[in-house]
């Protein structure tokens, strides 16, 4: 049997519900989108709660209030947070929490810098923006994810990001659970303008010539377009990779649900012969740390 397809559905960030209607964006919306995706297929849930300079318990106490929730219906539901968004020496705050209350077995890191910004009515890119992460800022992220044995989903907006995450591979000092995300931009990119390389064949031709020999577990993502409208998802499923989707990134000219891009990855899936990885599986094939439990799931006694 092919080797099963892990789906993971970003399902909210800066889209608006003016942009795109069906974006949850309340605690029940958030909770009831993430169960239907991994009903209809999802192995791996990611989502933001919308709190901007809150504290890092803050933030942590948001989303077990979302996951205590999702993981009372779904147990076995894989799913990690983004950054928490303030000031930047608080990025990570919320993480060391969310580890310890047993319920998370995922974490983030961007391990990297890239100008966001948007496009000029000359149409060249503007903005002052730099998303920045510095060499130490990586370490310091795996750092989190080694203490609290939590596999890091790896964002790569750029080809430097992905070197980056190589060069600590090969100095064995890669967390467990490693997932790496291939970024693609189409041209209005995530805030506006591109970064990083588009969705075609040659790109993600260059972004595997990196991953050469490294057995790192990697999916491709499009960011502001349709990634299943792309050449590059059959290609990924092809060629043994898996499926980043979701309205986080979503820009096609539709308002689909969440759950339509997921049904639509699991379609491509089956049409390829490859099977859709549960989240147990998913968790085997990212070789992900077991939970260390400090409370017993939703529903369950220790």
């Amino acid at each position: 049997m092919e080797a099963p397809v892990i789906i993971e559905a970003a399902i909210n960030g800066s889209t608006t519900k003016a942009s795109q209607p069906h974006v949850p964006t309340t605690r029940e919306e958030i909770v009831a989108d993430a169960v239907a995706c991994l009903d209809a297929g999802a192995a791996i849930i990611h989502n933001h709660i919308g709190l901007v300079g809150a504290s890092g318990a803050v933030a942590a106490d948001s989303y077990l209030a979302i996951w205590r929730e999702v993981l009372e219906q779904r147990p076995s539901a894989l799913w990690y947070p983004t950054v928490n968004i303030g000031p930047q020496a608080e990025w990570y705050d919320h993480v060391a929490p969310l580890a310890e209350s047993g319920l998370l077995r995922m974490s983030l890191s961007d391990p990297g810098s890239v100008n966001l910004g948007s496009m000029s009515a000359n149409g060249v890119p503007a903005g002052s923006f730099v998303y920045a992460n510095s060499f130490d800022d990586i370490a310091r992220q795996l750092a989190l994810c080694h203490e609290h044995r939590l596999g890091p989903s790896f964002a790569i907006y750029e080809p430097g990001f992905l070197r980056a995450i190589v060069a600590y591979h090969r100095a064995g000092a890669l967390p467990a659970g490693s997932f790496v995300k291939l970024y693609l931009s189409e041209d209005r990119g995530l805030t506006g303008s591109p970064f990083g390389l588009p969705p075609t064949a040659t790109a993600l031709a260059a972004y595997l010539e990196l991953l050469d020999g490294t057995g790192l577990p990697w999916a491709v993502s499009v960011v502001g377009g349709d990634l299943m409208a792309t050449e590059v998802a059959a290609l990924a499923i092809e060629q043994g990779g898996h499926l980043h989707l979701g309205l986080e990134f979503y820009g096609g000219d539709r308002t689909p649900t969440n759950v339509e891009l997921v049904e639509a990855a699991v379609a491509a899936a089956d049409t390829a012969g490859r099977p859709v990885a549960t989240s147990d599986q998913t968790a085997e094939i990212l070789g992900l740390p077991q939970r260390q439990a400090r409370e017993p799931l939703p529903g369950r006694t220790r």
